[in-house]
């Protein structure tokens, strides 16, 4: 095979899900999520197993608050995640918790010295709770069989915890060191086979004092747009096509404010494939088309997906009428 053909081969087709954007020191932002189908409905009582996998190349980790230039590094990132759906006041909702582990590979010039860096291990685990306000009925498995989605409105809560692991002589580490949160409000409208999905998000920082030897480094903000156009085809995959924009995120070291400020775009694709009434497979990939400040890699990968309960043993007319349930913790590592 030419060597262009297997270039594009590599950055378009090696596939890959759960989004990356944990390193302590990167430029990613949980702006960058992509998440289609975050806030589809689906019964109470039911549990969603996830393992992926995700392949990153490009100037992904490299915070800008750093003297890094011609940087590149190689993440492979392993992702175990598991959700429960559940009723709250009435209100549909899910809880999930994201356990991911990562191997990175990294090279770069640091004030003119060329530098490389391997690591692996504990990522910081994520949890993430999202409730539907509108549209979306608490209901068991046999009352879904009549439910037909028609404009859902949602909130979702993120948070990660410092407990990845994380090198305070080292200036790029697979832990992060502090905490975030996230909150997001969502809203999808189904139309015929269609779907639409938006959603805005911030992004808040405590701070790391224990960046390069003891600094202490700081962040504002991350604001953030997104967008989803969802197919359901007939054979029951769908997919989606997405796109974000997020600005903000400007450093601060040791009082000191950093020229850094990111508006990035990005896009995605995401597949879902139902394999049988239990299990499914999705696809997805996503690059950054417009970079201020970072964040300018390619990412792609895969999951498996197995899910049970709901009361009822039999979900074969919950795979045949309702598709594939994405519970929308696929793309959640887009994240720093």
């Amino acid at each position: 095979m030419p060597s262009h053909f297997k270039s594009l081969a590599r950055r378009y087709f090696l596939i890959t899900v759960f989004g990356i954007g944990i390193f302590a020191n990167s430029a990613i932002a949980h702006a960058q999520d992509l998440e289609p189908r975050a806030y589809t409905n689906t019964p109470v009582g039911m549990n969603f197993l996830l393992i992926g996998y995700q392949y990153s190349e490009g100037a992904l980790l490299f915070d800008p608050a750093l003297p890094i230039t011609d940087a590149d590094a190689k993440v492979n990132m392993g992702l175990l995640a598991y959700v429960r759906t559940m009723d709250v006041a009435g209100k549909s909702a899910k809880a999930g918790v994201l356990l991911p582990y990562a191997d990175l590979s990294a090279d770069g010039y640091l004030d003119g010295d060329y530098r490389t860096r391997e690591t692996d291990g504990l990522v910081d685990p994520a949890f993430y709770f999202t409730i539907n306000l509108f549209g979306a009925p608490t209901l068991s498995l046999e009352e879904f069989k009549d439910y037909q989605q028609d404009t859902i409105i949602g909130l979702t809560f993120k948070l990660t915890a410092p407990l990845g692991v994380y090198d305070k002589d080292k200036l790029l580490n697979i832990g992060t060191n502090r905490w975030s949160f996230k909150p997001e409000f969502g809203i999808s409208k189904a139309i015929g086979r269609w779907t639409l999905d938006a959603a805005a998000a911030a992004i808040f920082y405590t701070d790391n004092d224990q960046f390069d030897n003891g600094k202490t480094r700081q962040q504002d903000p991350i604001y953030s747009l997104q967008g989803h156009v969802i197919y359901s085809f007939k054979n029951h995959i769908w997919a989606a096509v997405s796109a974000t924009y997020y600005t903000g995120g400007r450093t601060t070291i040791d009082g000191t404010t950093r020229d850094d400020l990111q508006q990035n775009w990005r896009t995605g694709f995401t597949v879902a494939i139902p394999v049988n009434r239990n299990h499914s497979i999705k696809l997805f990939g996503n690059n950054g088309v417009s970079t201020r400040t970072g964040t300018d890699y390619d990412s792609l990968g895969i999951a498996w997906q197995y899910r049970w309960g709901g009361g009822c043993l039999n979900l074969s007319w919950f795979y045949i009428n309702h598709v594939v349930y994405e519970p929308g913790l696929l793309s959640y590592y887009h994240s720093p």
